[in-house]
């Protein structure tokens, strides 16, 4: 559960990290409660005070009640509206959303996108998750799920995806999916510097080592993140020719590789998305990193507050 206290234009203030509970909504709750009543005394500690609150969750928020009504990563959210408690605690209005659509929300107010209407953010998590911003506006749909990217099919006979579909793009993009097809070639090939991290007890093989051993030049790695990046690409010249977006962002630990995912991505949508759209859309890397979820958050309070 990470939190901050921002100024009105976005910059980061303070930050606090705390253990999520995970079992408990009443423990969930409180734990929140508290992050956000200590960030409210250190604003009166440096002589200020907080407007408001907002709330970044793993899930889908329904807009016609408020309530979260699909959390694959957090299911103690669903049903739930932290609003009402959140508010009756700091006596400030709150305002909740997704986790990706208040990351490109910060990206959209602060961050690589700041002066554009038509943006796509994509976080290459555990779950690929993505916010849309389409004529200056976040983009939600009746239902709020809208921007459900990593649910995309994009191989009918793939693996089966939490969701219950088979061959969504999260099966084969999403860090956690990269691991897994990582491990599974390893097993076939070991001429990898990763080949020792593929077997029990030898460490752990996470999305970021095998970007830091692509960017070492280990042709394997190299390898997986190329096919990581032509399925994402392929999917995404879908979405650009769909909505003639102005930019799309992409976020997550793996992005650490740069150029060696954001080529493939590039290049299969280059070949595969209209030539207008494909030439007017860039592919970029977040700016804000980490800190776009909490940046977008605050913002997004910040703008409702206003009107």
């Amino acid at each position: 559960m990470k939190s901050a206290l921002t100024d009105a234009r976005g910059e980061i203030l303070e930050i606090e990290q705390r253990e999520t509970p995970r079992d408990e909504m009443v423990a969930f709750q409180e734990a929140a409660a508290a992050t956000v009543v200590n960030l409210q005394s250190k604003a009166v500690a440096r002589g200020g005070q907080v407007s408001a609150v907002g709330v970044g969750v793993p899930g889908v928020v329904d807009p016609n009640t408020g309530r979260v009504s699909k959390s694959l990563t957090l299911p103690l959210l669903e049903e739930s509206d932290l609003r009402p408690y959140l508010s009756a605690i700091s006596q400030l209005p709150v305002i909740m959303d997704q986790t990706a659509n208040v990351a490109a929300y910060g990206e959209f107010i602060c961050g690589a996108a700041k002066g554009l209407q038509n943006v796509m953010y994509v976080d290459l998590g555990p779950d690929i998750g993505s916010g849309i911003i389409l004529g200056g506006n976040l983009h939600r749909g009746p239902l709020g799920t809208a921007g459900e990217f990593g649910h995309m099919t994009v191989n009918p006979d793939g693996w089966e995806c939490a969701c219950g579909n088979t061959g969504c793009l999260d099966t084969i993009a999403s860090e956690t999916n990269l691991v897994r097809r990582t491990k599974d070639r390893l097993f076939h090939d070991r001429s990898s510097s990763l080949s020792s991290l593929a077997l029990p007890g030898r460490g752990e093989l996470t999305p970021q080592r095998i970007a830091m051993e692509a960017l070492n030049g280990d042709d394997f790695a190299l390898m997986m993140l190329e096919r990581t990046g032509t399925w994402l690409g392929i999917a995404l010249a879908n979405v650009i020719n769909l909505l003639n977006l102005d930019m799309v962002i992409l976020a997550g630990s793996v992005m650490v590789a740069g150029d060696l995912l954001l080529h493939p991505v590039v290049q299969e949508v280059q070949d595969r998305a209209l030539k207008a759209p494909a030439h007017h859309c860039r592919i970029v890397t977040s700016l804000l990193g980490g800190q776009a979820g909490l940046i977008g958050a605050a913002m997004l309070a910040r703008d409702a507050a206003q009107g």
